[in-house]
């Protein structure tokens, strides 16, 4: 079957993902909800005559291009899932859904993802290799990759390539590093314990909201005492919450919140302390603090040979490659990472407001940007593996 979308120039593929992309912000679905959005790219990539193939994931597709030649294969990487959000962009396009909004942008790397599948479709039959497409629900909750690795959708795959928009940067502009470049962001619930009493008779109680302010203030020094200022981290009380009565002094209070680490060493070291210190203080005043870990996934570490590529791609095809300040959030394509050699990079989408604001919007014009730049990244990783060991045994 031949892809009507081949046939396109690059400027009616824009036009054509712009259509894509605002079909999917209307009709955005939460982290494993997303069976219309599964259906509907599986749609798109058939009509392309893309393979489909069946991992037995319940959301999220994964397909093929390739002509069955021996080579490597390289993975490329889109998010489908959106927030609860209520959309307040006012686009003449916004969601149809209350409380369901594409405020991070995934509808523009599913978009861009079936644009560089469109693309690469072109040049099947001269592919020395093969390129898998992952189209990964469940990102928002850092479970979705997690989840396409157990499924085998990994295997034979020598390396794999991401994106994600960023509003601070231009349109045309690709910002590529090599090392570390999103946080690992694990949440943290700390249980204070204490021992309740009339609230004019202190004495008689341990005060767990006492005990929590201590620790509050104690895991100040996490960060600033055991982390090298070349390094960075942060540790964030987000939330306390404790009794229900003005003159009852309760049993318990909950801390919540939240750690990020670009470092893996770090990461370990502060997620230590941390214990040490709400356990140490809890103690020194009689209570005691049980800490539950949220992990979320680790930090985004590319490739260096990856990120060479990268911008050699983002140059060839024009764009500027400008090295990205890191980001703090986190993201769950470091999965993969560990898996096999990486690289996540952003793709200015010139956008007014930051991920996850209700008011949230992109440039359109940004996806032409990244589907090229996926695909060239495609055909000159395989390129690159062909040359350096060929396919993963």
């Amino acid at each position: 079957m031949t892809s009507k979308a081949a046939e396109l120039s690059v400027e009616a593929l824009g036009e054509q993902l712009t259509g894509i992309r605002r079909h999917l912000h209307r009709h955005p679905e939460l982290s494993n909800e997303e069976y219309e959005t599964t259906q509907y790219i599986t749609s798109q990539l058939t009509q392309a005559g893309i393979r489909i193939l069946d991992y037995g994931l319940a959301t999220g597709v994964i397909a093929e291009i390739g002509s069955g030649k021996p080579g490597p294969v390289i993975a490329l990487r889109a998010d489908i899932d959106a927030l609860p959000v209520q959309e307040e962009t006012g686009a003449e396009y916004a969601s149809l859904f209350p409380g369901k909004m594409h405020a991070c942008g995934h509808d523009f790397h599913t978009a861009a993802l079936l644009g560089a599948a469109y693309l690469l479709k072109q040049q099947e039959e001269q592919l020395p290799g093969t390129v898998r497409l992952l189209f990964q629900p469940a990102e928002e909750k850092a479970q979705g990759a997690q989840r396409v690795i157990a499924s085998g959708a990994l295997q034979q795959v020598r390396a794999v390539i991401g994106l994600h928009n960023k509003p601070d940067l231009p349109v045309g502009t690709i910002g590529i590093t090599g090392g570390p470049l999103m946080a690992a962001a694990d949440g943290f619930a700390v249980e204070v314990k204490g021992s309740g009493s009339h609230a004019a008779v202190p004495e008689a109680a341990v005060d767990p909201i006492v005990a929590a302010a201590h620790i509050v203030t104690a895991l100040q020094s996490v960060v600033s005492r055991n982390v090298s200022p070349l390094h960075s981290s942060v540790v964030s009380v987000t939330q306390l919450h404790s009794g229900n009565s003005w003159n009852v002094i309760p049993e318990k209070a909950v801390l919540e919140g939240t750690i990020r680490n670009f470092d893996e060493a770090v990461r370990v070291k502060v997620l230590e302390r941390f214990e040490q210190v709400a356990a140490g203080v809890a103690v020194a005043l009689g209570a005691t603090a049980k800490v539950r870990w949220i992990e979320g996934p680790p930090p985004v570490i590319n490739d260096e040979a990856l990120a060479a590529l990268g911008i050699e791609a983002a140059e060839a095809l024009g764009y500027q490659a400008v090295k990205p300040v890191p980001s703090p959030a986190g993201e769950d394509f470091a999965f993969y990472q560990r898996e096999v050699p990486g690289l996540f990079v952003f793709v200015g989408t010139n956008g007014s407001r930051e991920w996850h604001h209700p008011a949230f919007n992109l440039d359109e014009q940004a996806l032409p940007v990244a589907a090229r730049f996926l695909a060239d990244m495609a055909v000159r990783s395989i390129a690159y593996y062909a040359a350096n060991g060929g396919a993963k045994s």
